[in-house]
């Protein structure tokens, strides 16, 4: 296959910015020059820069269930996902299915409806229906009697990549305020508010008889394994330094300072909200991210449940802390990709990684995706 030449683009390098000029062959980068060359595409000093990577996102479930008590086609639904994440420049996405997190209704979608979600990822990623790369992240919801049997045999599945222990119990971790956690399960998950107080009640005596026996018995299964494994919502020291001596890698949406302070001191991989970057703050009351940004301690960037804010909150933190923006993007690429084991792959412009790139044109207001190329070829 003939090389592909692209020039007069801003790429962002893993320590620089440099106007210049990158070639592809086969899908993967053979060379990174600076200068401009008369042949190739021209991207009119456009910026070019690594395919995001998304580790958390519930924009699948979005897909599937667009109001409470609505269900879209499953496959259709993941094509849908698909395209929301490649037009938002993530060529490579974890797709966040949540496990055991129970709700009163009887047509729960994350009680009996993982598996033939997780069928239509694997099926959609197998026949080619996918732009993006997708991967699997369980997250598994620790107060759910029957999650050790669950997950289990789905440690197998040749698409997992990252295991998350999550414990939304309410008054505490990322619901330490109940009426924030009753507004979230009534406008979320479409619980009737007149059956809240019981619900409640329920989610405290499950999370008591259940989650720490699950919560270990995930933790020896990954370790067994070698899957990389998340902690969620982390509030305190202690809950860090329990998820430290757990073999936690990732430390998800810590809600509190000590708490990510904590984690990132330790070698954890601090990830935070991508909204709450841009909306300047949490839905939940918690710690704002940019706050912990100036403080030096987030590693990775999620879009959560807005895949368009990942690009735009790399954009927002260049102009409030005027980090540069090859050194910003990293929290989207390359430190996502160490975090699942895929550096040597994907996560930046280097030779011998694929060619999954993006191409970017920046006014001051938004950032605005031109172009998406995966290993080469061009997909949005």
């Amino acid at each position: 296959m003939q090389e592909q030449i692209y020039t007069n683009y801003r790429l962002l390098l893993p320590t620089e910015e440099v106007l210049g000029t990158i070639a592809v062959k086969d899908g993967i980068i053979v060379d990174i020059q600076p200068g401009i060359i008369s042949q190739g595409q021209d991207g009119a000093g456009n910026y070019l820069l690594p395919g995001l990577i998304e580790l958390h996102t519930d924009n699948l479930e979005k897909c599937i269930s667009p109001r409470p008590g609505v269900r879209w086609n499953l496959d259709a639904a993941a094509v849908n996902h698909d395209r929301d994440l490649i037009s938002s420049g993530i060529t490579t996405v974890c797709d966040a299915i949540a496990i055991g997190d129970v709700t009163p209704k009887q047509d729960s979608l994350r009680l009996h409806h993982y598996a033939p979600i997780i069928d239509a990822v694997s099926e959609g990623q197998t026949a080619g229906r996918f732009s993006a790369n997708h991967l699997l992240h369980l997250r598994c919801e620790l107060g759910y009697e029957h999650l050790y049997q669950t997950i289990e045999p789905l440690t197998h599945h040749p698409l997992l990549a990252l295991i998350s222990l999550m414990d939304h119990t309410p008054g505490q971790r990322q619901f330490i305020n109940v009426d924030k956690y009753k507004q979230y399960y009534v406008g979320k998950h479409g619980v009737p508010i007149e059956k809240m107080e019981d619900f409640v009640t329920m989610r405290l005596e499950n999370q008591r008889q259940y989650a720490k026996n699950n919560r270990q018995a995930l933790v020896n299964l990954t370790q067994a394994k070698g899957i990389s494994l998340a902690s969620h919502d982390d509030a305190t020291v202690e809950h860090v330094r329990q998820a430290i001596a757990e073999g936690v890698v990732l430390a998800e949406f810590p809600t509190t300072i000590d708490a990510a302070k904590e984690a990132h001191s330790n070698s954890l991989q601090v990830l935070m909200g991508a909204p709450n970057i841009v909306l300047g703050g949490s839905h939940s009351g918690n710690v704002s991210a940019m706050e912990l940004v100036e403080l030096d301690i987030v590693d990775i960037i999620s879009s959560d449940y807005v895949p368009r804010s990942l690009l735009q909150s790399i954009f927002i933190i260049c102009q409030q802390t005027n980090k540069p923006l090859y050194e910003a993007i990293a929290l989207v690429t390359l430190n996502a990709a160490k975090a699942i084991n895929l550096d040597i792959e994907i996560g930046s412009l280097e030779v011998g990684k694929k060619a999954d790139f993006i191409s970017v044109h920046d006014d001051g207001i938004v950032p605005r995706i031109l172009e998406v190329y995966k290993q080469g070829k061009r997909v949005a």
